[in-house]
């Protein structure tokens, strides 16, 4: 018996932890649902392609398109899955969205 973990699918793992909160960074508070779930999908599809790309460079291999395709599917999945429970309920994304956001106002009380 083994066990083994490839390094490249553990980096994509902790990529799809923070991809929620990169479309946050990048999007407005006004910004539709529809339209972050499409970043969303986009930033998935580009982390996977480019870990896959990582993986035939780091072993002298040929490009595969389909594992990158392939493990687009469950790095969107995990970044949803994430969002909408650990994210969301704590506040965390909606911090990360009116980070940038101009039209946020931020009132700081004396102690």
């Amino acid at each position: 018996m083994t066990f083994t973990l490839d390094p490249a699918l553990v980096i994509q793992l902790l990529v799809s932890t923070v991809l929620p909160l990169l479309v946050g960074l990048v999007t407005k508070t006004v910004t539709s649902g529809g339209m972050k779930a499409v970043l969303l999908a986009l930033f998935a599809l580009a982390s996977s392609l480019l870990t896959e790309l990582g993986v035939a460079i780091s072993n002298g291999t040929v490009y595969d398109v389909g594992q990158g395709l392939l493990l687009a599917l469950p790095t969107f999945l995990i970044a949803v899955g994430l969002h909408y429970g650990l994210w969301k309920p704590t506040g965390t994304s909606a911090r990360a969205q009116q980070m940038f956001d101009r039209n946020t106002i931020v009132v700081h009380e004396s102690r």
